[in-house]
């Protein structure tokens, strides 16, 4: 197909006879403005002009040149580079650090596009394969130091961390819903000019890091919300930028979230690959915190694969490890503690078909701090469902009531799935009053 929007362009600029000194431009643009070897041709403008979609910043840098020619603003959207390709945005981890930039900036934009969805893409499997192998494998960014634009200091990558908190205290009290729109601003608004701002590699390495777990704080809200294409492309983005800080432990837990998405989405083959990718990439020797997190999200993996044996080895590791953490380790793992692990022990259980000892968990579930409301949501449904399960109709719906009553003040859509997952189990048993209170009010047909 060719691109008319492209097309017209270099037209109006006359570049329509010259394709190699268009190109020859870019390739200038792009070492001066990001420090990159490109080494496009001719035949580059004419694939491009053929419908193939060059990697960010290169549409950036076409556009300036463009805007330069003609004297006048050329937005990228002009350029033509739309359609199907659109949807790889995000999903493709990037080589270079400018790319990376550039990249996680325009996924910010969408994000934050107040009333209008992300992204409708579904969550794709060779993409978080590829993503944790580049992660893995890539060579080292040599360094992130960058020299235009606003100087960076070690006080602004601090205020930085402050928001995290912030946005993350939202996240567990009021669900993934309620916050997403706002961060997504606050990144485009505030650190994406940081990370196109003049910084030594140090303080650039501690930038990354941040923009890193915001990135994946972004992605487990989209994954709250069940917008699973959204998720995958945050946190393929926070595993890219998180290699940039050089921390392979948050690259680690990032890897773990998509095994955890995996295992949402039914996918078992796919939970074991990216949570064993976890665990083996996050170096010999991480913090006990971390390296709970990460055996715990493998042994929900081979749960839903069936593995008790697998199950049991793991998840006895991440019992061993979070009783060497002492409450120690980086802020992004800090929240891990006994009922998170029995919270993981529980749901895989009865993904095992052993609801009978996942109810040997059901006082640890419940030990959380006050402001853990979603998981309080997720626990007491899932509790109930044990019950439930097991026989215990009474108590089950007990739980179901109050795991309503928490369901109502988040907007969490894995906490409504978990609320009709558990509708489900106990429609059988209408006859009980609770059960039937409970059905009517999620508004269960007889």
């Amino acid at each position: 197909m060719t691109n008319h929007g492209l097309e017209d362009l270099l037209a109006e600029a006359a570049f329509d006879r010259s394709h190699a000194a268009f190109a020859r431009q870019v390739n200038q643009a792009g070492a001066q403005e990001y420090g990159l070897i490109l080494k496009y041709d001719g035949a580059s403008v004419y694939w491009w002009l053929r419908g193939r979609r060059p990697e960010q910043p290169v549409p950036e840098l076409i556009a300036m040149i463009l805007a330069a020619r003609l004297h006048r603003q050329v937005n990228v959207t002009e350029l033509g580079f739309t359609g199907r390709d659109r949807e790889q945005d995000g999903l493709l981890f990037p080589t270079t650090v400018p790319e990376a930039v550039e990249t996680v900036a325009t996924l910010w934009r969408r994000f934050g596009r107040r009333g209008r969805p992300t992204t409708s893409a579904s969550f794709v499997t060779a993409a978080a394969i590829e993503a944790g192998w580049r992660w893995h494998f890539d060579p080292p960014d040599s360094t992130v130091a960058h020299a235009t634009g606003h100087r960076v200091t070690g006080q602004d990558v601090e205020a930085l961390r402050g928001c995290f908190d912030q946005f993350l205290e939202l996240d567990r009290r009021h669900g993934g819903g309620h916050a997403r729109t706002f961060l997504a601003d606050f990144l485009s608004r505030d650190v994406a000019p940081m990370l196109r701002g003049s910084y030594t590699d140090p303080i650039g390495r501690e930038l990354f890091a941040v923009a890193a777990e915001l990135t994946g704080m972004v992605g487990f809200m989209s994954y709250d919300i069940s917008e699973q294409g959204a998720a995958q492309r945050a946190f393929i983005q926070a595993l890219r930028l998180s290699k940039a800080s050089g921390d392979r432990t948050y690259g680690a837990h990032i890897l773990a979230n998509l095994a955890t998405q995996a295992v949402f989405l039914n996918l078992p083959g796919e939970a074991v690959r990216l949570s064993r990718a976890a665990t083996e990439g996050a170096g010999r020797w991480p913090v006990p915190a971390v390296s709970a997190r990460l055996l715990s999200s493998q042994a929900t993996a081979y749960a839903i694969a069936g593995d008790l044996r697998g199950f049991r080895t793991t998840i006895g590791q991440a019992e061993h490890a979070l009783n060497r953490s002492n409450g120690t380790g980086p802020s992004w793992a800090r929240y891990f503690g006994p009922a998170h692990l029995a919270g993981s022990a529980m749901r895989s259980l009865l993904d095992l078909g052993r609801p009978e000892e996942a109810l040997t968990f059901h006082h640890q579930v419940m030990d959380l701090a006050p402001g853990n409301v979603r998981t309080r949501a997720l626990h007491t449904a899932l509790t109930a469902t044990a019950h439930a399960q097991a026989g215990r109709i009474d108590a089950a719906a007990h739980l179901a009531l109050e795991a309503l009553g928490l369901a109502h003040r988040i907007r969490s859509e894995r906490v409504h799935a978990r609320i009709m997952l558990l509708a489900a189990t106990l429609a059988p048993y209408r006859p009980v009053p609770e059960v039937t209170m409970f059905l009517e009010q999620v508004a269960v047909p007889n």
